[in-house]
């Protein structure tokens, strides 16, 4: 099971002393980060896409890139790639000049965006949100398996004998995941794919994400992609931790009070009740991590979000030290004893892609049912 840290790179001012990190001290603490997450033997550093403040990583492909070039074995992935506003030719050859850079490193999470001026700003109409993660998705997906190119459609201008530059590492394109916290048509993308679908549950309670991973493990199996608790899912989680629930609560509290996304709403007690959010001790954090399972099903991919309300950075560095020593060694051991055989224990990988060889379903642009279905329907 793989283990990591997602961050959403806000900028925001510590509410303890008043002080604001610039845009350069949080973009170096960013990559900081990434290399405190391999030093302590986590597996995966995960950025988000942000075209507004007070976020900083509008350009993830150069940050992995950088954090390609100073790290030996983490996996670099984005926490959004925002695939409505970006163009998939972009996309295209971005990952797969970072898949050449990184030794095949990567994979990425695809997402539509929710912040309503980001659009009009690339061109885009919020309201063609769910057209354009479909549309699109499905010509990058070409992009990366055909060596020419002949499309057309609603939202660009056609493309004619194109063909994207690289092309994919070792011929192998990077494994998506689809990003969702509310779209059942983002769940239903990913498993017609056979995709993963990465639930990042870090504001909704566990009903909530149960029912869209049981829609995804549902339709990854109706398509033909395996049994429904071998499909592949991730998770988002929050966490505090020191050494008493009490202390944790104290530091916490003043950070999680003016937290520009759930800053002077819901309480703590009620927020860390309601969803994954857990502060308190590294045991109490196993704890409510293994629970996970309980509703979600057995999964592959767990994400922490620890750098962000301002928090200093030496205090998110002393947190990744607990996470890595403490609590994921656990983690990984617990949840691999109750692992199932036949339940995959990891996300495909660059190398068991390639190993997969060619005539594998991840080199297909559609699904092998999908296509049936869709030519008994014409």
């Amino acid at each position: 099971m793989q283990f990591g840290i997602f961050s959403v790179g806000d900028v925001t001012t510590d509410p303890t002393t008043g002080r604001t990190p610039s845009e350069a001290e949080r973009i170096q603490a960013m990559v900081a980060i990434a290399l405190k997450a391999e030093e302590v033997g986590l597996d995966v550093f995960a950025t988000g896409e942000h075209h507004n403040p007070p976020f900083v990583p509008s350009s993830p492909t150069t940050m992995l890139g950088y954090v390609a070039a100073r790290t030996q074995n983490l996996v670099l992935s984005t926490a959004t790639t925002l695939i409505t506003t970006n163009d998939p030719v972009k996309i295209a050859e971005d990952f797969a000049m970072l898949q050449h850079l990184a030794g095949g490193r990567v994979d990425l999470m695809m997402g539509r965006g929710n912040t309503g001026p980001v659009y009009p700003w690339f061109g885009k109409d919020i309201r063609d949100g769910m057209p354009l993660a479909v549309e699109n998705y499905h010509l990058l997906r070409r992009l990366w398996r055909e060596q020419r190119v002949d499309w057309q459609g609603k939202f660009r201008t056609p493309l004619q004998g194109f063909t994207a530059t690289p092309a994919p590492l070792d011929g192998t394109p990077p494994f998506v995941w689809h990003g969702s916290i509310r779209s059942p048509e983002i769940a239903e993308q990913a498993a017609y794919y056979g995709d993963g679908f990465f639930h990042n549950n870090i504001f909704w309670n566990k009903e909530h994400t149960q029912q869209m991973i049981a829609l995804y493990r549902q339709r990854f199996e109706h398509y033909g992609h395996g049994s429904a608790d071998q499909a592949i899912v991730g998770l988002g989680g929050q966490v505090f931790m020191a050494e008493t629930e009490a202390a944790a609560k104290k530091f916490f509290r003043p950070y999680f009070d003016n937290a520009p996304v759930y800053g002077h709403g819901p309480s703590l007690e009620e927020f860390t009740e309601l969803t994954p959010l857990t502060v308190g001790t590294p045991e109490m954090v196993i704890e409510r991590t293994l629970g996970f399972a309980d509703f979600a099903g057995d999964y592959q991919r767990q994400l922490f979000l620890m750098d962000h309300a301002g928090l200093p950075l030496e205090v998110v560095l002393e947190q990744i030290e607990i996470l890595g020593r403490e609590v994921v060694p656990v983690l990984r051991k617990e949840f691999e004893l109750r692992r199932p055989a036949g339940v995959p224990s990891d996300p495909p990988t660059h190398a068991s892609l390639v190993a997969a060889g060619p005539d594998a379903p991840h080199h297909l642009v559609e699904p092998a049912r999908a296509r049936i279905e869709n030519e008994t329907e014409a």
